[in-house]
């Protein structure tokens, strides 16, 4: 077996190359060497210059790994409470009410893989936090009780991975780090390294029972596009759209056969507007290759003027209806393509707003907020408190 290993393993060089641009040959030859070999011999590369947009894989079929789930109704956890005494109150929600599952960071929003993982890919380019110090425990007690989990992996924003690798990211003309306004590092989008690392880790979450994969930050950061000219980093001629669009068709192509479900969240405004080039999101061409798309609706993240509210925050029902009715009109034309509509939704008080231009959030506007959905044909959502503090009484 060894000879005919080494065999082919020559015969892929000599076929191949080593050069980016001969990444479509390595993607064919790997494909007939494995299948030769009867086995994976030899991991699929992902596509460097590869115009992966759903107009591209023309008659690609997406079919739903999970027939059979639940309508998930669900909270966002942080790794800290899923790994901490806060995870048995929320279990005791999911016993009490409809709610029946946790999104739960697996990978979060400084680039932390968040459990002390043991695989050797994932720690070539990961640092690892013991924020959840068992995930065998964590997994065995959602399976308890009878909660559809959820693994949140934040992709493209990557403070710990840009500072491991700088050429993931982007640089200055003096070789340090850019951050956009907010002070967050991103990884760029263009690099296939970055599209693996992500991918594997959650190919290790599909391993330990997490029956969805929630892509966050699948985005270039916020002001890049007034940026993107003074900065050294890699690209292709792709636009920055499709070299997004290109990542999350290689996601979900490699973790649909796992028999897991794949899942995005886009700025809510997306489906209110043109493609957001800038940052490379557009919400049709990847609500085409995921199966269920999430946009965040917060009422509080609406300027004044939007859906004819003065302040949105104020106006739970309004706003989430008309979110929901420009959704449904931009996802129309995808037909068979469109994905479930899972939007998150708003259970905190943006008092940040200022004094007249919100409300204090609670039973009340949580319900606002489903009816209105419930009313737009949207049975399933997520409920968003960054410190996972739920409204009581609410009717889900």
């Amino acid at each position: 077996m060894d000879v005919i290993f080494s065999t082919l393993m020559l015969l892929y060089q000599l076929v191949t190359g080593t050069g980016e641009e001969n990444v479509a040959s390595k993607q064919l030859a790997a494909s007939l060497f494995n299948a030769a070999a009867g086995q994976t011999i030899i991991d699929a590369v992902p596509a460097m210059n590869s115009n992966a947009t759903p107009e591209a894989v023309g008659d690609s079929v997406k079919a739903d790994p999970q027939p059979d789930a639940p309508g998930v109704k669900g909270v966002y956890v942080t790794a800290h409470s899923a790994g901490g005494a806060r995870l048995n109150t929320l279990l005791n929600l999911m016993d009490d009410t409809a709610l029946n599952s946790m999104v739960i960071d697996i990978k979060d929003d400084n680039g932390y893989i968040t459990y002390p993982t043991k695989t050797p890919e994932l720690l070539k380019l990961g640092t690892t936090q013991k924020y959840i110090s068992d995930i065998h425990a964590l997994m065995s007690k959602l399976e308890a009780h009878k909660v559809y989990p959820i693994a949140r992996i934040v992709v493209f924003k990557d403070t710990v991975l840009a500072k491991k690798h700088p050429e993931f990211s982007y640089l200055h003309q003096d070789g340090s780090l850019w951050a956009n306004g907010n002070g967050d590092i991103f990884v760029n989008p263009y690099m296939p390294e970055v599209w693996k690392y992500n991918v594997d880790i959650a190919k290790e979450a599909v391993s330990l029972g997490f029956k969805e994969i929630q892509f966050d930050y699948v985005r270039f950061p916020e002001g890049f596009e007034k940026k993107a000219d003074s900065l050294t980093y890699t690209k292709t001629d792709q636009s920055r759209v499709d070299a997004v669009a290109g990542f999350v068709q290689y996601a979900r192509e490699q973790l649909e056969p796992l028999g897991v479900r794949v899942s995005v969240d886009i700025f809510g405004y997306a489906a209110s507007v043109p493609a957001a080039e800038g940052i490379g999101q557009d919400f049709v061409k990847i609500s085409s290759d995921v199966h269920v798309i999430s946009p965040m609706i917060y009422p509080s993240h609406y300027s004044t003027g939007w859906f004819d509210q003065q302040d949105p925050d104020k106006s739970p029902y309004a706003t989430i209806a008309g979110a929901m009715k420009d959704t449904h009109k931009k996802l129309e034309p995808i037909g068979d393509k469109k994905p479930i509509i899972r939007p998150w939704i708003q259970d905190f008080t943006a008092s940040w707003l200022g004094k007249g231009h919100f409300i204090k959030y609670g039973k009340t506007e949580v319900e606002a907020q489903i009816k209105a959905l419930h009313d737009a044909g949207v049975d399933e959502y997520l409920l968003w408190n960054a410190g996972n503090h739920y409204s009581e009484g609410v009717q889900y």
